[in-house]
């Protein structure tokens, strides 16, 4: 069976799909066959995102490693069984298409919670969720304490986890391997960002996620998607020397690879 990756995050704006993208095509340039959904039916980031490599390599005759992006299908309402939710049905049908050809089937949920969301996140044999790095986006893990600072307990989002885990149980299915990242680190080592760093290390020994570095703020990210190209394909499209952000950011995306600790996955990227 395909290995399923959820990539999660109730909110908005945290590079759900950058980090969607550059997982799928980490994967791919590995030589694994990569499957992609995007459940956000509305804005479709990580789906534009596939859209735009495509039309991109075939505007410039080039041949790079891609996740296969498929839509949802579509179903008949006469055809659902008694009681069965048709957003169910939808996925369900979509990965069942795809889990014979494919090892990874990275699954890219929207910023709020739905009923695909909660299913898909049922399904992760992986999850990650990319966190802004500050105390404002920390709340979809925790309720805080403003005066002392001290967690109060888990948020609804991790609720929704630990009811998606208690499903996986249930079933006889191994246990989400669920990892928080830290998107949009800063530069700097600032008092805010070691506050963040001790808050979600104590977090997760209580409520049971890894923590691992995510993306930096970097423009590089935002000027890859109208091509939908990642920075591990750079010196693929032209480009000889790269510049130290670059760098950096390919070096993110490979601790990141690394950090998910996906099975049978040698990190060469």
């Amino acid at each position: 069976m395909a290995h399923i990756i959820v990539v999660g995050n109730e909110k908005g704006g945290s590079g759900k799909s950058t980090t969607s993208m550059h997982i799928a095509t980490a994967l791919a340039r590995m030589g694994y066959r990569v499957g992609a959904l995007d459940l956000d039916l509305r804005q479709k980031s990580f789906g534009r995102y596939v859209e735009n490599r495509l039309a991109y390599l075939a505007r410039m005759g080039l041949t790079l490693p891609s996740p296969a992006y498929r839509d949802l299908p579509e179903a008949d309402m006469a055809k659902l069984a008694p009681g069965e939710n048709i957003y169910d049905h939808r996925l369900s049908a979509a990965i069942s298409a795809m889990e014979p050809d494919m090892d990874f089937i990275i699954i890219d949920c929207p910023g709020s919670h739905t009923r695909l969301s909660q299913v898909a996140h049922s399904l992760a044999d992986t999850l990650v969720t990319p966190l802004n790095d500050s105390f404002v986006d920390f709340d979809l893990l925790a309720k805080m304490d403003v005066e002392t600072g001290r967690v109060k307990g888990p948020s609804i989002y991790s609720e929704m986890v630990w009811s998606a885990r208690q499903l996986r149980a249930q079933a006889g299915l191994k246990p989400i391997d669920w990892i928080v990242l830290r998107n949009r680190l800063g530069a700097q080592q600032m008092h805010n960002k070691r506050k963040v760093g001790e808050a979600l290390e104590d977090l997760s020994r209580r409520i049971g996620f890894r923590v691992a570095p995510g993306f930096a703020e970097r423009v590089i990210f935002r000027e890859l998607f109208p091509r939908g190209l990642t920075v591990m394909d750079l010196k693929d499209t032209g480009v000889d020397v790269l510049n130290l952000s670059n760098v950096a950011a390919r070096q993110e995306v490979r601790e990141l690879m690394i950090a998910l600790r996906l099975p049978g996955v040698s990190v060469e990227i």
